[in-house]
């Protein structure tokens, strides 16, 4: 199973990217860090700098097509930098229409949000994110995690 991870050049949540990719590889998938720049990404434990981690594809060399599923790691600054770039945004879209799975941890639903994939789904997410999924046509709920089957793929949000 080829999984896309998928995060800004700076400002994603450290344990939100190496738990999940840990996972990933534990059963025996394959991840792939996917950016929308070369080189490294500058990870974070809250507001310090933590590790660099090489970049294997950007987003503007990635497709779908390739790929099983997508993570979608938070931190405050990857989801809010990574909403304002138009590829990113259309790279998540097509996760949902191909439908693919899709994982979205703590303030990642920002870019659910802006891709407009919320719509009539049950999310969970950092609570400050609640109003913003309501206001988007989503349901917020208050729980760990969240599986929702309710549209086009299975989309998982963990807060």
């Amino acid at each position: 199973m080829q999984v896309a991870f998928l995060v800004a050049p700076a400002g994603v949540e450290q344990s939100e990217l190496t738990k999940p990719w840990r996972a990933v590889n534990a059963a025996g998938g394959t991840p792939t860090l996917i950016s929308t720049r070369s080189g490294r990404i500058q990870a974070f434990h809250h507001l310090d700098k933590a590790d660099t981690f090489p970049v294997d594809l950007t987003v503007d060399a990635t497709s779908v097509t390739d790929f099983d599923g997508l993570v979608l790691p938070g931190g405050v600054a990857n989801p809010d930098a990574l909403r304002l770039d138009k590829g990113v945004i259309s790279l998540i879209a097509s996760f949902f229409t191909a439908g693919k799975p899709v994982a979205a941890i703590c303030h990642a639903p920002w870019v659910l949000i802006e891709a407009d994939v919320v719509r009539g789904r049950t999310l969970t997410s950092w609570p400050s994110l609640r109003t913003d999924i309501r206001n988007a046509g989503g349901e917020w709920v208050d729980r760990q995690v969240v599986v929702c089957t309710k549209g086009p793929n299975t989309l998982v949000t963990s807060r």
